[in-house]
């Protein structure tokens, strides 16, 4: 399975930053903020290759938080494939993953199936409603955005995540916004200062 996606290069050697698009979003969703977030880095940028009605995703679900499972495993894997190239053909000093929603979903999904691939995640408003297969995932910075009322992502399963990679041994940060599942400035400015020092 392969995957149309964008690229921005920087020095060879540089931090790559990937970044995961949310239902209905494209692999342009993030572009500018990946230049704003860490202008240093190389951007490469994937586009969900499922269609619900039109919107693209990056696996499939029979509903809001009823997912694909099968599906869900298939497309994990094969997106684990296709990061792991791209770690191997510009050998970055460090690989960071920053993911909307769905997109945040598969970026979590890869990190626990893959757990040797990414060094830094920001997961913005992800859910995860099951345990997936234990991990080692000591060494893995994780920042996880969301709000307070989200009722895509509820509070509980989101706590619940963080919980899961703390388990697992991840080193994670929470930030909360009083809202829903709206991406707002203030998760901007903590992934920025989260960031700061990544590269």
């Amino acid at each position: 399975m392969t995957y149309t996606f964008v690229e921005e290069r920087a020095q060879p050697g540089a931090p790559l930053l990937m970044t995961f698009h949310g239902t209905g979003g494209t692999e342009h969703q993030f572009s500018d903020l990946a230049a704003s977030l860490m202008p240093q880095a190389s951007h490469i940028a994937p586009r969900g290759d499922v269609s619900e009605h039109g919107a693209l995703r990056f696996f499939r679900r029979a509903g809001e938080g009823v997912y694909d499972m099968a599906d869900l495993t298939q497309r994990t894997e094969a997106m684990s494939k296709f990061v792991a190239a791209q770690k191997a053909r510009l050998s970055p000093k460090r690989l960071i993953g920053l993911g909307y929603s769905n997109g945040a979903n598969i970026l979590a999904s890869v990190a626990f199936h893959s757990p040797s691939l990414f060094d830094d995640l920001v997961l913005m408003h992800p859910l995860i409603p099951f345990r997936p297969e234990k991990a080692d995932l000591t060494g893995l910075s994780v920042l996880i955005t969301a709000g307070e009322h989200d009722p895509i992502g509820p509070k509980p399963r989101t706590v619940a995540l963080s919980e899961m990679f703390e388990e697992d041994g991840a080193d994670v940060t929470m930030h909360w916004h009083p809202g829903g599942h709206e991406l707002r400035a203030c998760e901007v400015d903590a992934a920025a200062a989260f960031l700061t020092g990544k590269a």
